[in-house]
């Protein structure tokens, strides 16, 4: 478990090559079992996204893109018109495989438009390129999750307690990640910053993956279950909310896990910030509001059954929505790469 380029810090590696492989950590195993596996196969990119072996926007990008690149090797050597066609096909498949985070179709059309641009150049030289423009999306992420660190770092001082939903930490990124970013800064220079993590139900991100990685970086965290997030803000002394995104439309309307929305109610109550850590390419600026933003639907089964065991009734129906938006004027500020915007401000990324 190599640790990102530029850092000190103890944090796994949640995506990255292995040869020309898409090596992930198996997160749906955690914190039972470490396992890492290798992605080659549209198929098995596709699955791995979709199952969230691999998940978090940023990291669901990479994996994305890099996937793509993968699967294509084998026909390298095939006729050209055949390779540009599989690539067509792949980049679809790959960028639909989940609806909501804005990552996945941004991190593939962008290498798959690389593609179109060399028209004229063989399928080794495409094939090289997207590669380098694929690598080059992972080694941009770890920068810009240092970034969104360094910003954040400033909204917290020595002693503060965080409070956080799902999981946006190295787990979901490339690098140390959005939201634990500050929190795993602050740990590195010394500061004692106490995280409280909501468990993040059906799938308990927040326990079995913000947790484990937090602890064994020696990050004092305490888990939550969803329902104490606002007895904890009442009682244990939270200073700031800081939570990631998977989409955020041009108004600041913030899709991010399902949870976020009656955390950022209650933060309102009590009076706290509430910022939204993500990197630019999470802004779908094409979206006027959150209204627009695809909202995934999970098997009811995650609820009914999700870790082997009936926890409600046959045939009862489930709500089964993975994320939830956020109104715009419940965040405080977005904490990007480029700086803390305000939601007025986000129009500023057209042209930064």
């Amino acid at each position: 478990m190599a640790e990102p380029a530029g850092s000190s810090i103890d944090v796994p590696r949640a995506v990255r090559w292995h040869d020309d492989a898409v090596r992930i950590i198996d997160q749906t195993l955690l914190p039972s079992e470490y396992r890492e596996i290798d992605l080659v196969e549209v198929d098995e990119v596709i699955e791995a996204i979709r199952s969230l072996r691999v998940r978090g926007a940023p990291a669901i990008g990479i994996a994305g893109a890099m996937g793509l690149v993968a699967s294509l090797e084998k026909h390298v050597a095939g006729p050209g018109s055949a390779f540009r066609a599989r690539l067509a096909e792949a980049a679809e498949a790959i960028r639909s495989a989940r609806p909501t985070a804005a990552n996945l179709a941004w991190a593939v059309d962008r290498v798959a438009a690389l593609a179109d641009r060399m028209s004229a150049a063989t399928n080794a030289e495409v094939w090289e390129a997207m590669r380098r423009e694929a690598t080059a999306i992972l080694d941009e992420d770890r920068e810009m999750c240092r970034h969104i660190g360094e910003h954040g770092l400033t909204l917290l001082h020595d002693g503060s307690t965080v409070l956080t939903h799902c999981n946006a930490g190295a787990l979901a990124t490339g690098g140390i990640g959005t939201a634990l970013a500050p929190i795993y800064l602050a740990a590195q220079r010394g500061m004692n910053v106490r995280v409280l993590a909501g468990e993040t139900r059906p799938l308990l991100q927040g326990s079995r993956l913000t947790a484990w990685e937090l602890s064994r970086a020696g990050v004092d965290v305490t888990v939550l279950t969803d329902s104490a997030a606002a007895a904890a803000m009442a009682r244990l002394g939270v200073d700031i909310v800081i939570v990631g995104a998977d989409r955020i439309a041009a108004n600041g309307d913030v899709a991010n896990k399902i949870g976020t929305y009656g955390l950022a109610i209650a933060t309102r109550h009590h009076g706290l910030p509430f910022y939204v850590a993500a990197p630019s390419s999470t802004f779908d600026l094409g979206l006027a509001s959150g209204a627009e933003i695809p909202i995934e639907e999970r098997a009811a089964d995650e609820v009914l059954r999700g870790f082997g065991r009936p926890t409600a009734p046959d045939g009862v129906a489930v709500f089964g929505a993975a994320f939830d938006v956020t109104p715009a004027e419940l965040v405080t500020g977005f904490i990007t790469e480029r700086g803390i915007l305000r939601a007025g401000e986000i129009g500023e990324l057209r042209v930064r």
